[in-house]
């Protein structure tokens, strides 16, 4: 069978360089086996999952050059590749489960459930279900669905021993089984959760080898356990270490910039990015940094590649991306990849659109929309010290709108707009009160460009690291 790996996001919320990562490593071992990879949106979870975010994901891979063979934008011979496009073919593999007595329905209701990890927490055990509807039988289960009680499926989990494999990178694992949990594998609305969709998927679409971050490796039992329930050839699995800041804490968005759209925004080339995240999949000698995608591939070694995980470092990245743009562009592609990044989010035509009706020289033009194409703001804490608001009344105000950035489901100037009024009303301050932190947080100035549009034109992930740097500032 030729080597089929596959790259599975779930769009529910801006993309992250971790997913880069992971995608980045799936080609490079797909070019090095010879075989391809395919895009899968994996949106079974309906509440987060949002059509912004899976266009985001794919412009982001695509902007990083990193290109897939089969997808949603795609087609192909294995389709529909969106899972929620897929919840029929689901249903017939759970029935299949149920049948052979691999799976049971569970009735237990949240409260049950909230009670019995928290009985559990403090005893210091592990929280997991304790197998109250396993024991159900035939007559109970239809008498309990008679009365209109919708339960879950969760699967069975032997009760001795342990599930013992082979990871790519981490060689032979064994996990005892009385550590894994009886997953739930179909929800109440009838949607498979990721762990049954996952194996479902990756068995049909003939995925041969499954390469993703660290984190999914205490779950493999459970996916061994349904490739075994099925009857089928598990893929072999990789775990890749995860990406890690200069002090090895886990790359987390609360710290620093994490979202692809931010370094796009920001200025860096996807070609540098792409060459930073891929250092950690290579062996090479000092000076031999500067690497395209195929030099990338070329020395591609999967041996290379450090269990304790690549260290994301923004002054490397800054170095390497100098680099990129002196060494590599000339002066017409430097000119013309200029024109390229101010036109993301549509920045510089939309800021002179803006600026036209605020300025009385052209030469105003520059100093009112510098923000927009600025990574960086010389903002301190005396600047929200000296206006009206103050420090802990701008405080208080940047930490309710924060929030926000994640969970806004539209990214415009009307829906920013709107959510920003709702936090006026729900705090009991004038508008005029919320917008004078805010317009000093994104514009770094206390007048600018209109508040709303300017924060559609920066994006949502610009608009997080201002949030986050000025509060930041704020506390001191």
């Amino acid at each position: 069978m030729s080597p089929r790996l596959r790259i599975a996001p779930s769009p529910t919320g801006e993309p992250h360089v971790g997913t880069a990562y992971t995608a980045l490593f799936n080609i490079l071992l797909a070019r090095k086996l010879g075989g391809e990879m395919i895009l899968r949106i994996e949106d079974t979870d309906q509440s987060r999952s949002t059509p912004d975010s899976e266009r985001k994901v794919m412009e982001a891979l695509n902007w990083l050059g990193l290109n897939w063979t089969e997808g949603p934008d795609k087609g192909g011979a294995y389709g529909p590749y969106r899972q929620s496009e897929r919840r029929d073919i689901y249903a017939p593999y759970v029935e299949e489960l149920l049948d052979n007595g691999h799976a049971f329905k569970c009735f237990c209701s949240r409260e049950r459930l909230e009670t019995m990890r928290k009985a559990q927490q403090a005893k210091g055990q592990q929280p997991k279900y304790d197998g109250h509807c396993l024991s159900l039988t035939a007559e109970e289960v239809r008498a309990k669905e008679a009365e209109g009680e919708v339960p879950v499926v969760r699967m069975k989990i032997p009760t001795n021993g342990a599930c013992a494999f082979e990871d790519g990178i981490y060689g032979a694992v064994s996990i005892p089984w009385d550590t894994i949990d009886m997953q739930v594998i179909l929800k109440a609305d009838g949607m498979p959760t990721y762990h049954l969709a996952n194996v479902v998927d990756d068995h049909l679409m003939k995925i041969t080898h499954v390469a993703r971050g660290e984190e999914w490796l205490s779950s493999v039992p459970k996916h061994i356990l349904l490739y075994q329930y099925f009857g089928w050839q598990a893929p072999q699995f990789i775990h890749l270490p995860l990406l890690r800041n200069l002090d090895r804490s886990k790359l987390s968005k609360r710290r620093n910039p994490t979202s692809i759209s931010y370094f796009s925004t920001a200025g860096y080339l996807p070609e540098a990015l792409v060459n930073f995240l891929g250092l950690g999949f290579v062996s090479i000698a000092e000076g031999e940094e500067l690497m395209t995608l195929d030099e990338l591939s070329n020395r591609f070694e999967l041996s290379a590649l450090s269990k304790a995980g690549a260290v994301f470092d923004l002054q490397k990245l800054d170095w390497l991306n100098g680099r990129w743009i002196r060494e590599k562009l000339g002066a017409q592609d430097f000119a013309a990849r200029m024109h390229e990044w101010s036109d993301i989010n549509n920045r510089l035509l939309g800021g002179l659109a803006l600026a036209q009706a605020r300025c009385v020289k052209l030469s105003d033009v520059p100093m009112l929309i510098a923000f927009l194409l600025s990574d960086k703001l010389d903002l301190t804490r005396e600047h929200f010290a000296a206006t009206k608001t103050g420090v802990e009344e701008s405080l208080a105000i940047l930490e309710a709108v924060a929030p926000t950035v994640e969970t806004l489901g539209e990214w415009d100037k009307t829906a920013i707009e709107a959510e920003i009024r709702r936090i006026s009303d729900e705090t009991g301050r004038k508008i005029r009160i919320m917008v004078a932190p805010l317009y000093l947080a994104i514009t770094g100035s206390t007048k600018s460009l209109p508040l709303f549009d300017s924060m559609e034109l920066l994006g949502r992930s610009m608009v997080r690291q201002r949030l986050r740097h000025s509060i930041a500032l704020l506390k001191g």
